[in-house]
Order: C-alpha cells, then structure tokens, then sequence
C-alpha cells in the first residue's frame, strides 16, 4: 500500500514542481490572443472554458490505455509503477504539454504539420501518412474494444455487430458536428462515469488494504510467466502505453489547442490530463495486482479467461463497487475509448484538411474529407481485435518518439533547454526499435539482436542530432 500511496503523491507532485519547470521552459505568454480567437470559425476554433477543455482533453487521451495496458502491464509486476509515474511525469506530460503549446503558437497547427515546420518537408509527409493511418487504426480499435464490453452486458440480441453500428454512427457525428455542439456536452457525462471508475476503485483498494505489492530489491524483477518471450525491456513499454507515454496523445491536443482561451491554461490542461490518465493506470495497475491477492493469480485470471483484460476490469469493478457502482465503472470504461475513437476521426479529418487547404467551415467539405476515412476504419475493423491491438501500441509508441524528437528540435531553435524532451525521445527510440525486431508482429528475431539494432538506431539518432545542431551552429546545452 505505500508503494501504491507515494506513486499517487509522487504524480500529483511531478505536476506542481515539473510541470511548473517545464512551463518555465516553454515561457508561456498570458497576453498573446490564441487560435480560438484568431481563426475562430465556429466549427473546429471555438473558445471554451479550461475546465470542459481538460475534460475534452482527458478523455481524448484516456482510451483503453490507461485501463486495459495497465492491466496488462501489471503482469510484469511492480516494476510497471515505475515506468508508470516516471514515465508520465518526465515523458508523458512533458510531450503532450509541449506538443500542445507549439500547436497554441502556430495557429493550432496539426502534428504534421508542426513536424514539417521544424524537421522539413519529407519528415511532414511521412507524418502525415503515418498519423492519419493511426489515427483511422484507433478509431477501428476503440470501436471494436467497447463494442465487446457492451456486447456482454446487453441481451442476446444487442450483439457486438449491433454495437459497432450504434458507436460508428456516433463517430460521423461526432467527427462531422461543431466541437460544442456534440462533444461539448456529451464529454462531461462520460467524464462523470470515467472519474467514478477511478475515484471508486482507488478508494476500495485503500478500504480493503489491498494486498499490492511494494517496490522492494526483491519484487524488481521480470514477474511475467513467460520472461523469455516478454522481457520488461522493451515489453512493458509498449503494453503500458497511453498511461505512461503516448503518440497519440499528440495527435489530440490541436482539437483544444483551437479552443483555450489563454496560453496560461496549458498546464492545467495539457499536463494535467496526464498526470490524471497516469492516475486511472496506476490505480488500475494496482488494483490488478492486488484483487487477486497476488501477480501470480492476475496471471492466471487472464491466462483462464483468454488474456482478455476486458474480463478483468468487469470483475474487479462488480466485485469491489456492487451492481450499481459496478456498471457506473464499466461506463466509465466504455466511455473511455469511445470518447477517444471519435475525436480520433475527427483529428483525421483536421490533418487531412490541412494537408489539402480545404476549409473546413462548410458542411459538406467536412463530409468529403470524412468520408474515405469512415470507409478505411470500417474496412479495418474487420480485422481481429488483439492484432489491431498490438500494430496501434506499437504505431503510437513510435509517433510518440518522433513528436519528442520535433519538440527537441524546436527548443534548440528557441534557444530553450533541450534537455528536457531530449532524454524521453532517446530512450522511446530504443524502445520502438529494439520492440519492432523481437516482437512477433514485428521480425521476430533473438532478444540479442533487438538490442543490438535498437542501440544502433538510437545511435545514429543522437549522431544524426549532434551533426544538425552542429551544422546549423547551435550551442544551447541548457
């Protein structure tokens, strides 16, 4: 339980005293107006006030993530703590508070092309290839994953075909519709739910003194059955993903960017978000571990029930919080991914929009541009849900390495410390490197040889890093 209780005090905290550094860093300006009055069109570039835009934000972010990789993650035992406070607070926030503020400062700019603007022309078009793919893959994902979840709550009847059909249709509205006008008020019905779920099931590990176990030389070991085939490195940091350090986040943080009223709400909302999606992991990851009563019985829960961590979540969340308070959680659960698939069409939408010049204003322009990318999510979503998985884990992971790259560039050219983005997008480099050669949607290939490709592809990046800033005579080493 302290474990548990200093890794919550320890977020909170990365939040007042990092956050506050890396505020510092971006140097934000209170008087400098926003796209929201700028470019304000009453579609996509609407003001709105900072605590319904953190809610837009947290749930954008907070998919399946959080919940279903931290349950997986905790697997690996009590290492998966770790990766998930330091993670957040030195990797996960830093991005998406920087991503989102360079956004705020160039007109609510798109990932790409903010990757374009500081990284050049062929680094922007492969970003946009890259996120817009992604992006159609979560939607796909996060349709399929609730669908499942609700599947099994409802009659017979209410199958999972019906299910994708009912949340599909709300994605092209969602995607389609002013940004208030649907997911404006729709965002803190869901954010009840989601809250609920986390408020509640962190309060009955507390109650019951769950048996979780704590950070000690002797639990800071690979506690997966099969250590082999999953070591922590690079494994966990791919399973716990969205609650630690992701890409995708990235991809979301222009749809509010086009919406704070002032630069001064950055933290709160951008960093904030984070640290509060690194919360919901923690106190999932946690519960996991300690409902049954130990990593070896969470092992064997999931390998008698398909390794579906769906079936996880729904019987700790009925078991600790009752009938009632257990469907208000598995809400909040459902809600989580749909609330992130739909603004996951909608970034599409914006990146391929900008990426053609298309106003967005009109109606019928947002259909044509939505359009192709319904027809390819509904094309993917044939595919299994657990290889969808996996391609979007590991795609998200390596987005969320270039976009630290980008930032690394543009603090260099701001003459900020570089320090801060650097660190995090060199280790996720290695991460997605070393993953993509051993796992097996990847090459497949020895463990040894994951390390040795992904160090030297972690390699040449520092090099490729050292000549640009040598070529282009900077010499800010904050």
């Amino acid at each position: 339980m302290l474990t548990f209780i200093l890794s919550i005090l320890l977020l909170i905290g990365g939040y007042f005293i990092y956050g506050s550094f890396v505020e510092r860093v971006f140097g934000v300006d209170e008087h400098r107006k926003t796209p929201a009055y700028t470019h304000m069109d009453g579609v996509d570039y609407v003001p709105m006030g900072w605590s319904k835009i953190f809610l837009i934000q947290f749930l954008n972010i907070a998919g399946l993530g959080p919940i279903f990789g931290a349950v997986l993650g905790a697997v690996y035992g009590p290492v998966a703590f770790l990766w998930i406070v330091f993670g957040s607070i030195f990797g996960g926030a830093v991005h998406d508070y920087l991503s989102g503020m360079m956004s705020v400062r160039n007109q609510g700019m798109s990932l790409p092309e903010l990757g374009g603007q500081y990284m050049g022309t062929v680094f922007k078009q492969i970003m946009r290839a890259f996120t817009v793919i992604l992006m159609v893959l979560v939607g796909a994902v996060f349709i399929a994953g609730p669908s499942g979840l609700l599947a099994e709550l409802t009659p017979e009847y209410l199958n999972y075909t019906f299910w994708c059909t009912v949340i599909f249709a709300y994605y092209i509205l969602a995607t389609l519709l002013p940004i208030d006008k649907l997911i404006g008020k729709i965002y803190p019905v869901f954010g009840f739910a989601l809250l609920f779920m986390a408020i509640g099931i962190g309060a009955m590990i507390v109650w019951n003194n769950a048996p979780i176990p704590e950070i000690t030389l002797s639990n800071l070991h690979n506690m997966h059955p099969d250590p082999q085939q999953f070591p922590i490195f690079p494994m966990l940091f791919i399973s716990i993903a969205c609650g630690a350090v992701s890409g995708f986040h990235a991809t979301q943080s222009p749809l509010v960017a086009r919406c704070m009223k002032n630069e001064r709400q950055g933290r709160r909302i951008f960093y904030g978000a984070m640290i509060a999606e690194g919360i919901v992991a923690l106190i999932w990851a946690a519960a996991a571990m300690s409902f049954f009563e130990d990593v070896g019985g969470l092992q064997q829960f999931l390998a008698d029930n398909g390794n579906q961590a769906s079936i996880v979540v729904d019987k700790i969340a009925h078991s600790w919080l009752g009938k009632i308070g257990g469907l208000l959680a598995i809400i909040g659960v459902i809600a989580a991914p749909i609330t992130s698939g739909d603004t996951a069409f909608r970034s599409a939408r914006l990146i391929v929009a900008d990426f053609i010049k298309y106003a967005q204003r009109p109606i019928l322009n947002r259909i044509w541009v939505a359009l192709p990318l319904f027809v390819a999510g509904f094309i993917i979503l044939q595919m299994d849900f657990n290889v969808l998985w996996r391609y979007f884990a590991w795609s998200n992971q390596t987005l969320a390495a270039s976009t630290l790259w980008v930032i690394t560039v543009y603090l260099v050219r701001e003459k900020k410390c570089f320090w801060i983005s650097l660190l995090p997008a060199v280790f996720m480099t290695m991460v997605v490197s070393t993953y993509i050669v051993v796992a097996p949607e990847g090459f497949g290939l020895p463990l040894a040889a994951g390390y040795g490709t992904g160090g030297a592809m972690t390699l040449i990046s520092i090099l490729w890093f050292g000549y640009w800033m040598r070529k282009t005579k900077t010499h800010n080493f904050l």
